[in-house]
């Protein structure tokens, strides 16, 4: 059997209709097929790979660490230099109080965890999310996904989970002195890419420092650059409680975190020891990976020069004949008629060697998100094919 063959039989599916496109080799922004065809890649394994494909500075950084050492004990034991760095010049990003870390493999780790940490510093079980948002598919980050469609079959969740509607400030008074947390997307990334209205950032920071509750920061899409800064908060001028991270991170490598104050961490030291472990996150190579991939980002001229390409994207997607374009930095959602036409415009972007995408929850768009490190001539090279593929 090919390789093909043996991915139909043996890897399971997610989806009735996979995209099954072979990939020997991924540089730069380009996905390279076994008959030497090549699509570039506009969703970046969706908001991951933010530094580009193999990262020359990433690479060098995993093949150092290999060297090394690899896994040792878990999480919070030993002393090992990838986490300890790599905690320390994220931490130096952050406002005060988001001053530790803890690390995890995935963003739907992150958010357990979060969760978790707020229900243990309250003492409070009531938890309110945002409708239409995505934190994850694990049963706690599903129970707080503010959408059915995901959960059918797999109830039970958790008790005590409540939904008010984002950017709705009279849902605001919700949130009461029972409410352990409130968790919200700074931008709803599922949703469609769908912005925060002006002052409601803050208006739900407001309220849940008026009633003791904490508020998590989901900023596991749009962390790491994807919206112009290194962080949404940046923008949004808020200062959250409790900060999850993953998905553009690691270069690439699988890791996540959530993020505290060092006070509030400590919680999950005793009442029971061990209030919160996890056998491979902070994984060594991940943590140098996510280490080397954060001094790309930060480095001299990187964020400059993504906010000139994020204008020639905008520019580009705006003189598309679609019904809207939502979005900012490296990340937008171009709104169509219908669910067909989405599918037939990725499709045939497909054959023309461009990968896009749709949303969770909002089938109607078309996902852009390509690595930071696009060139100018690759956004055009981008914007030319959809512009075909929406001809018809």
């Amino acid at each position: 059997m090919n390789i093909r063959s043996l991915f139909y039989r043996h890897v399971a599916q997610t989806s009735p209709a996979p995209l099954a496109f072979e990939v020997v080799k991924a540089e730069g922004v380009w996905l390279y097929g076994p008959n030497g065809e090549r699509i570039l890649d506009l969703i970046s394994g969706i908001a991951v790979s933010n530094t580009g494909h193999r990262h020359p500075a990433v690479m060098k950084a995993i093949y150092e660490q290999c060297d090394r050492y690899l896994h040792t004990l878990v999480y919070g034991e030993m002393i090992l230099s990838p986490q300890v760095i790599l905690a320390e010049r994220i931490s130096a990003h952050l406002p005060p109080g988001l001053d530790s870390v803890y690390f995890v493999n995935s963003g739907s780790e992150a958010v357990e965890g979060a969760l978790k940490l707020a229900k243990k510093i309250t003492g409070r079980k009531k938890i309110l999310s945002m409708m239409h948002a995505y934190h994850g598919s694990t049963h706690g980050a599903l129970s707080v996904t503010g959408d059915d469609s995901l959960k059918a079959g797999y109830g039970p969740f958790l008790p005590e989970i409540e939904h008010i509607r984002f950017n709705h400030f009279e849902d605001l008074a919700r949130i009461d002195h029972q409410v352990a947390a409130v968790i919200t997307e700074g931008i709803q990334g599922e949703a469609g890419v769908v912005m925060p209205d002006a002052g409601y950032l803050k208006a739900l920071r407001a309220r849940c420092t008026e009633t003791g509750t904490l508020l998590i920061l989901d900023e596991i899409q749009t962390g790491f650059g994807r919206t112009g800064t290194l962080f949404y908060l940046d923008q949004a001028g808020i200062v959250p409680d409790i900060l999850t991270i993953a998905k553009g991170m690691g270069g690439g490598m699988p890791i996540g975190a959530f993020i505290a104050s060092i006070d509030n961490m400590r919680v999950l030291t005793r009442d029971p020891v061990l209030g919160h472990i996890t056998t491979f996150g902070g994984h060594p190579v991940s943590c140098a990976a996510a280490l080397a991939s954060l001094e790309v980002i930060t480095g001299k001229g990187f964020m400059e020069d993504l906010q000139s390409k994020s204008e020639m994207l905008k520019t580009g997607l705006q003189a598309l004949p679609v019904l809207e374009v939502k979005g900012t930095g490296m990340m937008y959602a171009l709104r169509l008629r219908d669910f067909d036409a989405v599918q037939a415009v990725i499709q045939k972007c497909m054959r023309m060697g461009l990968l896009t995408d749709w949303f969770l929850f909002a089938s109607d768009h078309v996902r852009i998100a390509p690595p930071l490190t696009i060139t100018p001539f690759e956004i055009q090279f981008a914007v030319d094919v959809l512009a075909e593929a929406l001809k018809d």
